[in-house]
């Protein structure tokens, strides 16, 4: 538009003057646009996701379940729920320190009075024999350390492609 020098000098006070006579409420509509736990869509659509990756985050209990299962969030029967979530955490990074690069699904932990279940898919990647005694030695030592029962619930599949459900 130019300078205002060279316009009449009414123009350039009205000009100056519109920005602050014309101020109000704006009515727009909130763009309440959820991003997190969304991926992104690559550019070449190449990015491998799992079937619990490749749901949004509000089909959480209708296509997707919880990856923890306990009963210390109901009223009356839940005293320690911060010890619960601290043991949660615990088990998760046990496992993949110990199952180092073998678990290609997230860790399931269901918990039942007294008893804790570990789920989860492991790929092939290792004799039958290590197989089996890395399943004995994360029950023992998890027992021990948490002081109550606990059961691995493993399936296997033969590579980490096995478990891609699409590509985004």
């Amino acid at each position: 538009m130019g300078s205002l020098k060279y316009l009449p000098l009414p123009f350039r006070i009205t000009q100056r003057l519109v920005p602050f006579t014309s101020r109000g409420i704006f009515t727009t509509t909130s763009l309440d646009k959820a991003r997190s736990g969304r991926f992104r869509v690559s550019i070449k659509h190449d990015k491998p996701l799992t079937y619990e990756e490749a749901q949004k985050p509000h089909f959480i209990a209708h296509r997707k379940a919880w990856n923890s299962y306990n009963t210390s969030s109901f009223k009356y029967f839940g005293l320690r729920k911060s010890q619960t979530a601290v043991e949660d955490v615990f088990i998760r990074k046990f496992m993949t320190g110990t199952w180092h690069n073998l678990f290609v699904s997230e860790i399931i932990i269901k918990r039942q009075h007294n008893f804790i279940r570990i789920a989860g898919i492991v790929q092939r990647a290792v004799p039958v024999r290590k197989m089996y005694f890395l399943i004995g030695y994360s029950e023992e030592l998890l027992s021990y350390w948490l002081q109550c029962p606990i059961k691995l619930e493993l399936q296997t599949v033969d590579d980490k492609k096995d478990m891609i459900f699409k590509y985004v």
